[in-house]
């Protein structure tokens, strides 16, 4: 038979291969790799067990089924939260096209536990509602165009323990059963494994005279699971205001249903000082091994920042910190019913909690606030919404309009809160090994997270012993930093010989269509040998030009942010930074605990977008920018 030409090189090509196949492989093909290279293959991607994937999402966004967001005006459900958030083109309550810039990862709506589901059922004028002199009055209002009045009303009621008991929805009754049944079957249509993670969670409603106490609980489960129950709720006999109760409940959940649940506290700058108590809790009840242990395992994350303010620090707690006064929210409790004091705010603040727990940790032997950092935005309009330049507030009422930075969201003897002072923030950013429930769960659990205000820049934080600038000379920093080291959430590993103080390698790339970076710093709490408590701020890589001066500060990088035409240049600042640094104060026989907090360029402020858009002036006390900011989860030494 005869053979064109390429099949017989073809044949050869075989022939050859077949040949090669039988022969043994030379006894220096093992060494053909280099010693000082680590991999498992020479594809470095090849075998990788490590997270690599970041993906962004929001833990605590309400839509029209809870009470307060429903008598605001939130008329957007769970179909409308979920279809945003992958991305959709919806329409918000007020009528207006809203879109993200670019679609979340995963999603938590996290409707309040109480009443769950009352609002929708008063707006439709149930009858059962209506026969009530109160539900009549509050139906006849919304009717009338005072809902947001009503809400307010509603909310000091509920936080102050006077909610009328008509009104009620308890959990064992059919109305609150069934908006929990379409509560998971909407996370059941809207979860995608692999593209888009839809979680069943609630927020349990906790206020002890307007002191802000909610957590946010999240499944890892799907529906099998979380509709052998309902939410617990903050309402006796059935539920209770303690997060001691609430952990009982989560125990019991899992003994229960086999499934797995966590919960989040939200932001304590409203709680008025009893978010994480020292001595003892609001109720007098002295902190012991039941109170920490529980903690510690049920709220390894927490919210540090969000719509309503900042929560990592506080320039009275922290006044050597520069960077500590940021969208402050210091003026009282959820209603005010309560002003703030000084002495309140060290038990609500991130840092200072973080310290307090290497105390409780030498008293009691676990230290209860060994959290990660996420954030989020508890939105009440079903959409949520971090951005400057795409931010629709709180609730109905602030959502874009000409007038919304003028209006008092709440005042009364005790303080005023106005709309100027919503925070457009903020984002839950989760290095995990795919978008699935499972995966981004065990992720949060091992808080391998961070919080930003709204930005998603992408950060790395590692800390070892051993890490040396060679280690960052690479694009794929995370390689060395797992080898050599742990993650952010972790603990320090023990000292090798020789070794004489931490080092952390710290990674942080801009967000691809937001501002340039200023600087990368790492905050240090430490507790001395008599038990006191310090904290240091170290600017450990920053953009090129500046110089630390004599004082010990790195000057400020400028402002491009130009105010008329809210718009900014990314002249200043860098596109990425990076550094190994070690703890030049260490002490081994201190405890302490480090974070890493990022800080970009300013750019406008979503009150400067407002005032270019509608064509009117900026409140005065109002800022025309900001620096956005992500705060790592910290890692831990113990001697």
């Amino acid at each position: 038979m005869r053979r064109t030409p390429l099949v017989l090189a073809l044949s050869l090509t075989v022939m050859t291969l077949s040949a090669m196949a039988q022969l043994p492989a030379p006894p220096e093909a093992e060494k053909m790799l280099s010693d000082a290279y680590t991999g498992k293959s020479y594809s470095p991607y090849a075998q990788r067990g490590f997270p690599s994937n970041l993906y962004w999402g929001d833990t605590h966004l309400h839509t029209a089924l809870s009470f307060d967001a429903g008598a605001f005006g939130n008329r957007l459900g769970l179909e409308e939260a979920y279809q945003f958030a992958r991305g959709d083109q919806v329409v918000a309550t007020t009528g207006t096209p809203v879109k993200l810039s670019r679609p979340l990862d995963w999603l938590v709506v996290a409707d309040h536990s109480d009443n769950m589901g009352l609002f929708p059922d008063l707006l439709a004028g149930k009858p059962h509602l209506l026969s009530d002199p109160t539900g009549r009055d509050l139906y006849d209002r919304i009717q009338a165009g005072d809902g947001v009045n009503v809400a307010l009303e509603l909310i000091g009621l509920f936080s102050q323990g006077k909610f009328p008991e008509a009104l009620t929805y308890t959990p064992d009754s059919a109305p609150y059963k069934a908006v929990w049944q379409e509560t998971i079957a909407a996370a059941e249509k809207y979860n995608d494994p692999g593209k888009f993670t839809a979680f069943i969670g609630s927020e349990w409603t906790s206020l002890v005279n307007g002191a802000n106490m909610h957590r946010v609980v999240i499944h890892r489960d799907g529906a099998d699971k979380a509709s052998q129950t309902v939410p617990y709720t903050t309402t006796p006999p059935m539920g209770s205001p303690n997060p001691r109760d609430l952990w009982k409940w989560l125990a019991n959940y899992e003994k229960t249903t086999g499934g797995d649940v966590l919960a989040i506290a939200h932001n304590g700058n409203l709680a008025n000082g009893i978010m994480f108590p020292l001595e003892a809790q609001y109720d007098g009840r002295e902190l012991d091994t039941e109170y920490v242990t529980e903690r510690m395992k049920w709220e390894p994350v927490y919210e540090i920042t969000q719509i309503k303010g900042d929560g990592e620090a506080h320039p009275f707690l922290s006044p050597d910190d520069e960077f500590a006064d940021y969208e402050q929210w210091d003026v009282g409790n959820l209603d005010l019913s309560q002003a703030k004091t000084n002495d309140m705010l060290a038990g609500e603040y991130a840092r200072e909690a973080l310290k307090r727990g290497l105390v409780l940790e030498a008293r009691l032997g676990t230290n209860p606030y060994k959290f990660g950092h996420i954030g989020s935005t508890d939105s009440h309009t079903s959409l949520s919404t971090a951005e400057e330049d795409n931010f629709f507030g709180k609730h109905t009422g602030y959502e874009p309009s000409p007038h919304r930075m003028e209006h008092v969201m709440m005042e009364t003897e005790n303080g005023r809160l106005d709309g100027w002072q919503l925070v457009a923030s903020g984002l839950a950013a989760v290095w995990a090994t795919e978008n699935t429930r499972e995966a981004i769960f065990d992720a949060i659990e091992r808080r391998e997270v961070y919080g930003t205000t709204g930005s998603r820049m992408g950060v790395r934080f590692f800390g070892g012993w051993e890490f040396t600038e060679q280690d960052v000379n690479s694009r794929a920093p995370a390689f060395t930093g797992y080898r050599k080291g742990v993650p952010m959430g972790g603990d320090l590993r023990a000292a090798p010989a020789g070794a004489k103080a931490p080092t952390f390698m710290v990674y942080a790339l801009r967000d691809p269509i937001g501002a340039n970076l200023d600087r990368i710093q790492i905050i240090k709490g430490w507790m001395d040998a008599d038990g006191n408590t310090h904290e240091k701020v170290y600017d450990v890589a920053w953009s090129d030009g500046r110089e630390v001066g004599a004082d010990g500060k790195l000057p400020a990088v400028g402002n491009t942010v130009d105010v008329k035409n809210a718009n900014w240049t990314n002249t200043i600042g860098a596109a990425e930074l990076v550094t190994v640094w070690t703890d030049p104060d260490f002490d081994p026989s201190q405890s302490a605990l480090y974070y890493a907090r990022v800080i970009e360029i300013p750019t406008p402020r979503w009150t400067t977008y407002d005032a270019f858009r509608f064509g009117v002036p900026i409140p005065e006390g109002a800022p025309t920018s900001t620096q956005e900011r992500a705060y790592t989860s910290p890692i831990w030494y113990t001697p």
